[in-house]
């Protein structure tokens, strides 16, 4: 010990650490003390180990033989701090993430995936849907039309955007996209809560409009493609014709037995019985005519029943289901 107090160089000011790597060193004595080796209360010595990892300020490795394993410590020459990293058991490091963190992280992304990729289907639906229209073909800078499909396309996009955050967020444990997923899912939620309990609410009122949803409807049929296709669906699908009967499309300006054009007195082709006659495609002149006809006569020819109160009992019967599946996509969001 006396040797080693002669050979370390004497500083006025600042003292340089004595790198303990550099210098061989003795195997001390049984039940000698040294002031840079830690020691517990007993006086004995800590066992260090060759493999822990240096810090700032502890230049390499403990140069010590007799190691053992237990408390990893980072030895640092005078000057600087000791500190106990971690107790390790066995050779081993612990991993980053649990067998069950690792799963619910994959489970969450590939969940948010397959949203991501029905948002980009519903963005791509819109869009065709939009062009194939004309409704993009809008003059820039001018306000775009109300169309279902823009309401699907821009659904899409904010299903796939939030999804898609959802996915990297998972997959990189990024915490700011975490936390912007997490909000867009409660805005979501609270948007379908805000609707449903609205649904719920004004349940009644909604079937007593419905007649005239279905008049005015009726009254716009060519006004709108996707209009004209929901009536033909609701009277090919229910198998009705206009809402209280068939006599309801009197209204509209072009099949009105008034009207001067081609389709005075007719009826669309959803309204037939057989639109297609035993043929490959739909025959659109099977109604003309139908509304000049009386009552045997056009009871061969179209459907006389109206669609309102069938379509009230359609809506009634399958209001149920539509809760349920509303539930069930709250609940895989959440």
């Amino acid at each position: 010990a006396q040797g080693h107090r002669q050979d370390r160089p004497s500083s006025p000011a600042t003292e340089e650490p004595v790198s303990l790597s550099r210098r061989p060193l003795s195997r001390m004595e049984e039940g000698e003390r040294s002031p840079l080796l830690p020691q517990d209360a007993a006086g004995q010595k800590v066992p260090l180990s060759v493999r822990s990892p240096p810090t700032s300020g502890c230049p390499g490795p403990v140069p010590w033989e007799d190691q053992a394993e237990g408390w990893d410590y980072s030895y640092c020459p005078l000057g600087t701090k000791r500190k106990a990293l971690r107790a390790t058991s066995g050779k081993g490091t612990a991993p980053s993430l649990s067998a069950g963190s690792s799963c619910i992280k994959y489970l969450i992304f590939l969940s948010n995936f397959l949203f991501t990729l029905l948002g980009l289907l519903a963005l791509a639906i819109g869009l065709w849907g939009l062009a194939v229209k004309g409704s993009l073909r809008s003059d820039l800078g001018g306000p775009l039309p109300p169309d279902p499909m823009l309401g699907l396309a821009l659904g899409g996009l904010a299903v796939s955007a939030l999804s898609l955050a959802g996915c990297l967020g998972a997959l990189c444990e990024n915490t700011c996209l975490l936390r912007g997923f997490s909000g867009g899912i409660l805005a979501f939620l609270v948007l379908e809560a805000v609707v449903g309990a609205l649904v719920v609410a004004l349940w009644g009122p909604l079937q007593d409009s419905l007649e005239h949803t279905l008049q005015v409807a009726i009254t716009h049929y060519q006004d709108d493609p996707d209009l004209r296709f929901l009536i033909d669906e609701v009277q090919l699908g229910l198998r009705c014709c206009g809402v209280a009967s068939y006599q309801d499309w009197q209204q509209n300006l072009y099949f009105n037995c008034s009207s001067p054009g081609v389709q005075a007195c007719s009826l669309p082709a959803s309204c037939c019985i057989d639109p297609r006659e035993d043929g490959a495609s739909v025959n659109d002149q099977c109604g003309f005519g139908v509304l000049g006809l009386d009552v045997d006569a056009a009871r061969r020819v179209v459907y006389l029943e109206g669609c309102g109160p069938p379509l009230q009992q359609w809506l009634s019967a399958h209001l149920a289901a539509a809760g349920g599946y509303a539930i069930a996509v709250v609940l895989l969001q959440g």
